[in-house]
């Protein structure tokens, strides 16, 4: 690795440590030539899959468009941004896990529907009337009582 001071080729790593629950390695490295210390980290370089819409179009998979969906869902619900955020990471690294190249949006919003039943039960029927458009009552009232179960 090439020291980010004076460019020279030659670094050596004076200490690693795995970080982010084990998915990342954190590395403290050395100039051998100007002697500073700086720190870089290694990440697998897993594909997220695209998404297939319900209309049959594929888009890229969209971190944003996922974190709106979430909050919009939590919107003043007492759900830390620390929470939130493991979430959208425990998602992005289900979708990476598949090994597929494209999956369904069903499948990304059943991944949606289950940390939000975790995080917060007011939250998961928000989304879960928007994502499962209930077509009456009744199929609403239902799915509060799995939840209640």
């Amino acid at each position: 690795m090439h020291c980010p001071f004076c460019s020279t080729e030659e670094t050596k790593v004076i200490d690693s440590r795995l970080v982010s629950d084990g998915y990342q390695v954190r590395r403290r490295r050395e100039c051998t030539n100007c002697h500073e210390r700086f720190t870089t980290f290694e990440t697998a370089e897993l594909v997220v899959p695209k998404i297939i819409k319900n209309n049959g179009m594929r888009e890229p998979f969209n971190e944003d468009k996922l974190r709106r969906g979430i909050q919009h869902a939590l919107e003043k619900r007492p759900v830390s941004a620390d929470d939130v955020e493991k979430a959208i990471s425990h998602i992005i690294h289900q979708l990476q896990a598949t090994g597929e190249r494209e999956v369904l949006s069903q499948f990304v919003g059943s991944l949606v529907m289950d940390e939000l039943k975790k995080l917060d039960k007011v939250a998961y029927i928000r989304f879960a009337s928007v994502y499962l458009s209930f077509e009456n009552i009744n199929e609403f009232t239902k799915e509060i009582e799995k939840l209640k179960e």
